[in-house]
């Protein structure tokens, strides 16, 4: 499941009228009509589809003799334990 963000916008009164009555003709919230719609318009941008590849190299470069939990550390850390 994806997380989710609320989020305001300022949109066009005619785009908003438009969404509207797309989302009245499919049975669905005009929230699904403007993700799909980004969704969409996103496919084609390098920018929003590159890896952060550097990250990634990073992943297994350190070993551990114990499980490591990151979210744990990090809790730990922000209750200064």
């Amino acid at each position: 499941m994806e997380s989710k963000i609320k989020t305001t916008l300022n949109l066009d009164n005619n785009l908003i009228k438009a969404i509207k009555l797309v989302a009245l003709n499919r049975g669905t919230t005009q929230t699904n009509v403007i993700t799909d719609y980004l969704k969409q318009g996103l496919k084609n941008e390098p920018d929003a589809n590159r890896e952060n590849k550097s990250l990634k190299d990073l992943v297994g470069i350190i070993e551990v003799d114990e499980p490591f939990d990151a979210t744990e550390e990090i809790r730990k850390m922000r209750n200064k334990e």
